[in-house]
């Protein structure tokens, strides 16, 4: 029915587009059925089309299901059971019998021209489920991309075999984009739509920035340093809370690198953005103390109930454990999990008795006198 060319070709798909050769031939099978039916057929005839990708021989079948008289509605695709044995002797209610067509002599000619458009379409269907497939194993990982085009605030990616998109609430508002730049982005998310899979970039998630130490820090890699959470606020500041598996691993040291080589890797790619590695701990005050980091917390009162936590502080870390607009015990509440209120130390001491205060002042006098008499020697 088919000649070696087209045989030829079908393989040449295949390799081309990573697609099974299966697949095609299934394609193919289901393409020619739709042909037949519609030039030599009823629209409600169920057509088998078996096609031998070695010889290029083609059968057409017709497909019935054996049925009792009672339940026999359409004769184009039910069979009662008396003539079905004629065809088939093991036949039962409810199997599906196939009777053998003789294909029309020009069918060859009218299904290559009526079959090639949903050919075409499906082998398409067929590349878009493959590329699917192997971007949605990607999902949660970081991929390599070169901006290809700006739509409005829509950032269209080429990521080699299709095009992923960045939506503005996926960008980072301090940088700036440029067709033909590269970058890494976060794969937020993959979905299948009606005109092939949707993938979700980010530049502003905070796993983003998980995945860059996972690059750069071979201790993550081999599991001797876990990252146990990841804060950020894009373009500005990120917290990620780190913690060791090993004995003798500095989870901390690990991700600063000799001389801060790899924290500095990381941030070539995220730009000015400044990165706190926090130490995890399971001591819910000892981590609550490091996520504030770089302030110097000097007592934590933690409500494990409603997860609240209040933290003392001196007058002068009151401003850095606050941060600017907020922000760093914001990030803080976020890492823990916990809500946390800072209280200025000083504004917590109670005022001395007056008893004290009276000893007090005694003993500045006797210091003085004692101090004249000395002048007066």
């Amino acid at each position: 029915m088919f000649d070696k060319e087209f045989r030829s070709a079908i393989k040449q798909i295949c390799d081309e587009r990573d697609i099974s050769e299966e697949a095609v031939i299934e394609t193919i099978e289901q393409a020619l059925a739709a042909a037949y039916r519609k030039d030599y057929g009823e629209p409600d005839q169920r057509i088998e089309i078996k096609l031998n990708p070695e010889t290029g021989k083609m059968s057409v079948y017709q497909l019935f299901e054996v049925v009792k008289k009672s339940e026999l509605e359409n004769e184009n695709y039910q069979i009662l059971l008396a003539k079905a044995k004629k065809e088939k002797k093991s036949a039962k209610i409810g199997t599906i019998i196939k009777k053998k067509l003789k294909p029309h002599s020009d069918f060859g000619r009218i299904a290559a021209q009526t079959a090639k458009q949903v050919i075409i379409q499906r082998i398409r269907e067929a590349e878009r489920n493959v590329i699917f497939d192997e971007f949605k194993k990607k999902e949660g990982e970081i991929i390599n991309g070169v901006v290809q085009q700006i739509e409005r605030r829509n950032i269209i990616v080429d990521l080699g075999k299709t095009n992923g998109i960045m939506l503005p609430q996926e960008q980072v508002e301090k940088e700036k984009y440029y067709v033909g730049q590269r970058l890494k982005f976060y794969i937020a998310s993959v979905e299948e739509t009606s005109r092939g899979p949707s993938i979700i970039l980010s530049r502003s998630h905070p796993s983003l920035i998980a995945k860059l130490f996972e690059l750069e820090v071979p201790e993550i890699s081999a599991g001797a340093v876990e990252i146990k959470n990841t804060v950020r606020e894009a373009g500005s500041r990120t917290k990620i809370a780190v913690t060791s598996t090993q004995e003798g691993v500095d989870p901390v040291g690990s991700c600063v690198g000799q001389r801060g080589s790899r924290v500095q890797a990381v941030l070539a790619e995220i730009g000015e953005e400044k990165i706190d590695i926090v130490l995890y701990d399971k001591k819910i005050k000892t981590y609550i103390k490091n996520a504030l980091s770089p302030a110097k917390v000097d007592e934590v009162d933690v409500d494990k109930e409603n997860k609240e936590a209040k933290i003392k502080v001196s007058e002068d870390q009151l401003s850095l454990a606050i941060g600017k607009d907020g922000q760093n015990v914001r990030l803080a509440s976020k890492l823990t999990g916990y809500n946390i209120d800072i209280i200025k130390e000083d504004s917590e001491k109670k005022e001395e008795p007056t008893d004290r205060k009276k000893e007090k002042k005694t003993e500045k006098k006797i210091k003085k006198a004692k101090k004249t008499k000395k002048e007066e020697k």
